[in-house]
């Protein structure tokens, strides 16, 4: 089916453009996300039942505060989730890839969205309506483990960057995001160019620093030789001072 969708982005009426939305039993991404192990008759159901659209760079999914009425799911694309804090300065809590999904939590515990989901690189993503991912919940035991596991791994990760802010260094932090940032999104055909356009700020903003001071420790990195930086893009030169740097040990 095809979908051409219009929407208010920045004062314009931006045209979506025309695109083939996914079938969940030909989908890619699936075989690795929470849908692994749907059955045939259930993954033609939600073939049937989800929505797709396209969202150009920039334009949000889902804000902080609102009523959920679905599940997101990311068939292609870069999604950062964030929360707006002291001031509105935003904080990057979560980035998300092809096959993550998305407003899970908001919709199992029934309450507004915590944080809003903001697309960083141009990207499809289906909705699933709420009653056909309950429904699935409760007639697949295995969508129910992953989404559970889902809540811990978040829970975790969690708790590790409050320890992260309280005592790494800025430096340290950074290091760690970049490695995530390869560890998540890999690099550009095969080379060590990160698989992500990104800004200082967005950096800062995983961080949890100022921008400011992101560009400067960015600099010094470049200048070291550990990294390489081309716009909005980022090169590892040196993984393992990296490693290092950032207080990790495999």
């Amino acid at each position: 089916m095809n979908y051409f969708c219009s929407t208010k982005f920045s004062s314009r009426i931006i045209m979506i453009k025309k695109f083939n939305s996914p079938a969940c039993e030909s989908c890619q991404v699936r075989v690795e996300s929470v849908f692994c192990k749907l059955t045939d008759d259930e993954l033609n159901s939600l073939s049937i039942q989800k929505h797709c659209n396209y969202y150009q760079k920039g334009q949000t999914i889902f804000s902080e505060g609102n009523k959920p009425f679905g599940l997101f799911c990311i068939n292609k694309g870069k999604v950062k989730i964030s929360q707006s804090g002291f001031e509105g300065k935003e904080q990057i809590i979560r980035l998300a890839k092809d096959g993550d999904i998305l407003g899970y939590r908001a919709l199992i515990s029934g309450e507004g969205y915590s944080a809003t989901a903001t697309v960083i690189e141009d990207s499809k993503v289906c909705l699933i309506p709420k009653e056909v991912f309950f429904d699935l919940l409760q007639s697949n035991s295995e969508i129910t483990k992953s989404v559970m596991k889902l809540l811990a791994n978040e829970l975790k990760d969690a708790e590790s960057k409050i320890t992260n802010l309280a005592q790494k260094p800025v430096i340290e932090r950074l290091a760690e995001v970049i490695l995530m940032l390869k560890e998540y999104y890999g690099y550009e055909d095969g080379e060590s160019m990160l698989n992500i356009t990104i800004t200082r700020e967005e950096i800062a903003n995983i961080v949890g620093t100022a921008t400011e001071t992101t560009i400067r420790l960015l600099s010094e990195l470049r200048k070291e030789g550990v990294i390489d930086l081309s716009g909005k893009k980022i090169k590892i030169l040196n993984n393992n001072t990296l490693i290092k740097l950032a207080n990790l040990y495999d």
